[in-house]
């Protein structure tokens, strides 16, 4: 990972749309700062499209995607987006399966979570489970004491032996039925809500990221910029982004906005 500072000036400028995780990568300490929500507007007021590619539920995406200053957002890594059109005033959300397996998932889910919750001491289910429509989310330190990194292995243990796609975040494990991941649906969303090619054009995009389940998008994306506790989570992941930020979290992602909107400006 090579400093933010180096990111190519030229590069920079190329830049069309900025795609971000959430928790610990927009947020600091679980907040939503100002400076960082006043990044993301100002990324949009510059002409640059601003999608959160994150683990979130699907409760807190349609928050998301009507509110914040954002051009679509996608969900429980992948299971679904959804995109506000402003001009009609409507929601609109694509699911990567159907809604009648997503009701047999939801159940297989709920006692796969409670056999991992009883064998492994401490953990509990995400507080926004109940805004899930794709995903189990186990907590391993949002709302919970801080679990050894055994623990937290032996979740993703469970939740691979039961068939389950499994991805570490900052705050908790993940685990979905199917092959989808925040890059696969990040690739449908660009190409068909906005006419982009997410692999011909691959290094116009930058991807902001902190953790395991950004690997895909930091493997893909060749500007991808890691904030700077990505570096807490590097023995994890087998794929690293190119640059890292000089500060951690939230500040990490004003100091991409800054870079490329001075690169934009020709400052």
């Amino acid at each position: 990972m090579r400093p933010l500072a180096q990111f190519p000036r030229d590069a920079l400028r190329q830049i069309e749309g900025v795609l971000t995780d959430i928790d610990d990568t927009l947020t600091s300490g679980g907040k939503l700062t100002a400076a960082a929500y006043s990044a993301m507007e100002r990324l949009r007021e510059a002409g640059l499209l601003v999608i959160p590619i994150t683990g979130r539920p699907a409760g807190w995406c349609d928050h998301i995607a009507r509110m914040w200053p954002v051009d679509a957002v996608v969900g429980e890594n992948g299971a679904f987006w959804m995109r506000h059109d402003d001009a009609l005033g409507r929601l609109r959300t694509v699911h990567i399966a159907d809604p009648a397996t997503l009701d047999v998932r939801q159940a297989q889910l709920a006692r796969l979570a409670e056999d991992i919750i009883t064998a492994v001491p401490g953990c509990a289910l995400a507080s926004d489970q109940r805004y899930r429509i794709a995903d189990l989310a186990i907590d391993f330190c949002e709302d919970v004491s801080p679990l050894p990194p055994a623990a937290v292995d032996e979740i993703v243990r469970r939740m691979r032996a039961h068939g389950l796609t499994a991805k570490v975040s900052s705050i908790h494990v993940n685990g979905w039925f199917g092959d989808y991941d925040k890059l696969s649906t990040t690739r449908r969303l660009l190409a068909e809500e906005f006419g982009r090619n997410a692999d011909a054009d691959r290094a116009r995009w930058v991807f902001a990221g902190d953790s395991p389940n950004d690997e895909p998008m930091f493997a893909h994306f060749p500007h991808a910029v890691g904030v700077a506790n990505v570096v807490q989570h590097a023995k994890r992941m087998s794929a690293l982004p190119a640059w890292v930020t000089p500060s951690p979290c939230g500040a990490g992602f004003v100091e991409i906005a800054e870079a490329l909107l001075a690169a934009r400006a020709g400052a």
